[in-house]
C-alpha cells in the first residue's frame, strides 16, 4: 500500500469523509494550501450528498486533479485535465466495475435502511478502501504528468 493511499485511509478514519480525505491527502502532496480544503468537497461525499450517484472519494479525486491541472483562463486548454480525469475514472472503474456509490456499497445512503445497512455492516471500511485508493490513483496521474 502506499503512503498516499495510507493518508487517505488516515483522513477517512480521523472524520473526514471521502472526498474531502482524497482532496486533503492530494493537496497536502501538492503544497497547496486553501482555506476551501476540505469544505469545497463536503457535498460530494456520500455518493453526491446520499443521492446515490458518483461515489465520492472518486469526486474528491476528480477535485485534486482539477486543482492541479484545471486552467484559470479561457485561453488554456481542457485537453491535460480532461485526459486525467479520464484516466482516473476509467481506473477506478477497472478496479471497482463501477463509479456509482449505491452500487459499490449495496445500499442507499439517502434512506433511513440504508443508513441502518451502512452501520451494521460497517460499510465505512469499504469507504475507507475506496478513498485510500482514489488517493493513490489521482497520486500516480499527478506524477505520471511530471515525468519528461
Amino acid at each position: 500500500m502506499s503512503n498516499t493511499n495510507q493518508k487517505g485511509k488516515e483522513l477517512f478514519s480521523s472524520g473526514l469523509y471521502c472526498a474531502e480525505s482524497v482532496l486533503k491527502v492530494i493537496a497536502d502532496e501538492e503544497n497547496i494550501d486553501s482555506p476551501l480544503i476540505p469544505g469545497i468537497a463536503t457535498g460530494f461525499c456520500s455518493g453526491m450528498s446520499r443521492t446515490c450517484n458518483m461515489c465520492g472519494a472518486l469526486t474528491g479525486g476528480i477535485l485534486a486533479l482539477n486543482m492541479v491541472f484545471g486552467r484559470n483562463s479561457s485561453e488554456e486548454s481542457v485537453e491535460e485535465n480532461y485526459k486525467a480525469v479520464q484516466s482516473l475514472i476509467n481506473m477506478f472503474e477497472n478496479q471497482f466495475d463501477t463509479t456509482n456509490c449505491q452500487e459499490l456499497l449495496g445500499c442507499d445512503l439517502g434512506s433511513a435502511k440504508g443508513q441502518e445497512e451502512f452501520n451494521e455492516n460497517n460499510l465505512h471500511l469499504k469507504c475507507q478502501e475506496y478513498t485510500g485508493k482514489v488517493a493513490e490513483l489521482a497520486h500516480e496521474i499527478i506524477n505520471g504528468a511530471k515525468k519528461p
